[in-house]
This record gives C-alpha cells, sequence and structure tokens, in this order.
C-alpha cells in the first residue's frame, strides 16, 4: 500500500499552496463530471437514433449510477488511490471516461451497446468524484470542509453542463454534446495532473472495512444520518432525469410559448451548486443536521405542489423549478458531514462508501419505478410520487436536528 511521505510532517510548514490550487481542482471536478447528464441532454436524440417508443430517460441514468456503484466498489475494496497517485487514477479515469461517453454518440446500433457504454462512463465517473475529493483533502487541512463545498458545487454544475451544451448547440449534430463534453472531462484530468502534485496531507485511507455494515445498523445517530441520505437520494437524481422531460411537458401545454428547455434544465440543475454553497455557509452557526432538515423539507414540499405548478404561467412555474432545483441536492454537502460525524472514526472511510453505494442504488429503484409509472400517469403528476423519500428522511432524522452533539454549528462542515 502506498505510505505517505514522512518527510512530509517535517516540511509543511515550509510548502506554500499554489494560489492555483483550489481554482484547478473545482474546474477539473466541474469537467470531469460534465460527461454524467450527456446522454439525458440528447434524450430525444438518443430515442430517435435508437429507435426507441418508450421513455429512455430512467434507463440511460440507472446505466450511469449502477456503473458507478461498481466502481465505488471495485476502487474502495481494492484501495486504487491509496496503490498509486490519486493524480493518476484521476487522468486515467477521465481518459477512459471521455473515451466510454465518445463512444454513445458516435458508434453503435443497439440499446444493449447505449446502456453498456453508460455504465462504462459511470464505471470511471468513480475514479473522477471521490478521487477529486481526495486530491483536495491532500492540500487542505484547515478549510477543507468549505472546499468540498465548492467541488460539490462543481459537480452539480459539471452534472448540469450537458445541456447547457445542448441548449447551445441547436444548430449543429446532437453527437457535438458527447464530443464537447468528452474534450472538457479529458481537459480537466489533463489540467489536474500538469498542475496539482500531491499534497502535503496526502495519506493512505483504509480498505474497506465490512464491519461499518454492523455499525450502520447498530448505531442510533449514524442509523438516522443514512435513512435520511437514503430519502434525498430517492428524489435527487430521478428529478435531474427527469426535468427535461417535465418541462417540455409543462412549457408546451400553453399556446404560443417558446422556450430552450435544454437551457432551462441546465439553470434547474446548476442552481444547486447555489444551494450547496449557502447550506455550508449556514450550517457553520446552524449545525449541519438543521439545514440538512430543512433543505429536504423545502424539496419535498416542492414535490406536492408540483401538479399546481405545472399549470401555472411559465413564470411562476420556472421560478419554483428554481427554487426545487436549489434545495433538492443543497443538503448533499452535510449529509456527508453528518456521516463522517456520527460513524465510528476508525470507521469513516467505509462507512461513507457503504452509504453511498446504498444511496446510489436507491436512485436505482426511484428511477426504474419512474420509467415505468410514466407511461402510465399524466405528466404533471409524475413527480409528486418522489415525495416518499423526503418525507421518510425527515421522518428518519428528526432526532438530529438540534442535536449538537451531532454537528456542532462551530464544527460543521460542508462536504
Amino acid at each position: 500500500m502506498r505510505q505517505p511521505n514522512p518527510v512530509w510532517p517535517v516540511v509543511t510548514t515550509m510548502i506554500k499552496r499554489p494560489p492555483w490550487t483550489l481554482p484547478v481542482i473545482v474546474f477539473a471536478q466541474f469537467a470531469g463530471t460534465s460527461i454524467w447528464f450527456s446522454g439525458n441532454a440528447v434524450l430525444a436524440e438518443l430515442m430517435q437514433h435508437w429507435s426507441s417508443s418508450s421513455p429512455m430517460a430512467g434507463w440511460i441514468t440507472s446505466a450511469v449510477q449502477l456503473g458507478f456503484i461498481a466502481g465505488t466498489l471495485v476502487f474502495a475494496i481494492f484501495a486504487v488511490s491509496d496503490r498509486f497517485s490519486p493524480r493518476w487514477v484521476f487522468l486515467l479515469c477521465t481518459v477512459a471516461g471521455s473515451l466510454s461517453n465518445l463512444l454513445t454518440g458516435l458508434t453503435g446500433n443497439s440499446m444493449a451497446w447505449l446502456l453498456g457504454l453508460r455504465f462504462m462512463t459511470g464505471f470511471f465517473l468513480a475514479g473522477i468524484y471521490p478521487v477529486g475529493m481526495k486530491i483536495a483533502a491532500g492540500w487542505y487541512q484547515k478549510g477543507l470542509g468549505n472546499a468540498l463545498g465548492f467541488l460539490i458545487g462543481a459537480l452539480v454544475l459539471g452534472t448540469a453542463f450537458p445541456h447547457l451544451l445542448k441548449g447551445g448547440l441547436t444548430s449543429v449534430p446532437w453527437q457535438a454534446v458527447f464530443v464537447l463534453s468528452s474534450g472538457v472531462c479529458l481537459l480537466g484530468g489533463l489540467l489536474m495532473f500538469l498542475l496539482i502534485p500531491d499534497g502535503p496531507y496526502l495519506v493512505a485511507g483504509a480498505r474497506f472495512n465490512p464491519r461499518a455494515v454492523a455499525a450502520l445498523l447498530g448505531h442510533r445517530e449514524l442509523r438516522a444520518a443514512a435513512l435520511g441520505y437514503f430519502g434525498h437520494m430517492w428524489e435527487l437524481y430521478t428529478l435531474w432525469a427527469f426535468v427535461p422531460v417535465f418541462l417540455a411537458a409543462s412549457l408546451s401545454s400553453g399556446p404560443g410559448l417558446s422556450h430552450n428547455v435544454s437551457f432551462w434544465s441546465f439553470l434547474i440543475i446548476g442552481i444547486g451548486s447555489v444551494g450547496c454553497s449557502v447550506g455550508g455557509l449556514v450550517s457553520a452557526r446552524v449545525g449541519s443536521a438543521r439545514v440538512a432538515f430543512i433543505q429536504l423539507a423545502v424539496s419535498g414540499i416542492c414535490c406536492l405542489f408540483s401538479p399546481l405548478l405545472f399549470t401555472a404561467p411559465p413564470a411562476l412555474f420556472l421560478a419554483f423549478m428554481l427554487l426545487w432545483g436549489t434545495a433538492v441536492v443543497g443538503d448533499s454537502p452535510q449529509f456527508s458531514t453528518i456521516v463522517a460525524r456520527t460513524a465510528p472514526p476508525e470507521l469513516v472511510g467505509s462507512a461513507l462508501t457503504l452509504v453511498n453505494c446504498i444511496g446510489f442504488s436507491i436512485t436505482v429503484v426511484s428511477l426504474s419505478l419512474m420509467q415505468w409509472i410514466a407511461a402510465m400517469v399524466p405528466p404533471q403528476y409524475l413527480l409528486v410520487l418522489l415525495a416518499a423519500g423526503p418525507a421518510t428522511g425527515l421522518v428518519c432524522m428528526k432526532s438530529l436536528v438540534g442535536d449538537n452533539r451531532v454537528t456542532p454549528p462551530s464544527d460543521a462542515q460542508t462536504g
């Protein structure tokens, strides 16, 4: 196993962090995750290209999620980013992820090929998003929470970025979205590798410990935090996957309306980065559990009110969707913080891995269920079904709110 350099503790005080460190890491994280939702951004074109008569949003996103789950487990079990420099892992995964994303748009004529490539894209994303966090941790000891808040915000913007590409490339072939997002991803990997050396605080983490399963079941506070996170994940990626579908159905219902659905999808998903940043700042005063509870409640209320706002005037409907996009992901950094705080110290890494894998598995169930229901219910009622996740999460994590032993305001982190 790769061990930390024993000289670093002696010379740490002599090392000056380059001023471009955080901006480059944030951009690389944004760029690397830009391949996550590229398939969703050109959903209509993919359906036509593959001669599919049924909606594909759930299938395409589920394939990426399953790949990410598999990749996360493989990387954790074999301690890949500990055995090798995280910079090399990040670079190689951006290369492989870019290639699988590019092939999605340029080759293949079967649904199995499409879903297989999206699975591989998700697999290599497991070497981009979490490894980018590890690279940041190698440079930030103080202020790591704020740095991770920026990184999760970058993930949100990267997820939304293909929709921006699609919205601005209406006159060029849809394959351009895959080409450009792959190029951006590769650029991020190269910049990270060339400009960010391994940091002085980089240490080898413990391998995945199966005892984390017992800890998840046996520790009341950890269990409450995990269940709150699971409710959040039931809603998050399914909403993101179906935002273009929901927007198109609503904005096409009024006479004479002309809206760029792809551009508005970018804004609604991307504004979640603001929710992450603001939530992090507020958590420093009131604690992570309270911030997560409030944002989860707001997104749950949005689920319930979505049928009413579906037929509202476009300006009101879009403002509502922007509010929903802000709240639905703003609690993500706070749940990570709560899980890390409530897990036994020797099992923090394994607990985070386990909770994340279960959470992403839940997104697959939610997406598959929504895909099935979409053919049977009117579009305005489709997203109200997501309220079950926030409702369950709020009930389960209620005991954590106001408990300063879990996430004291002065020690709350973003990330």
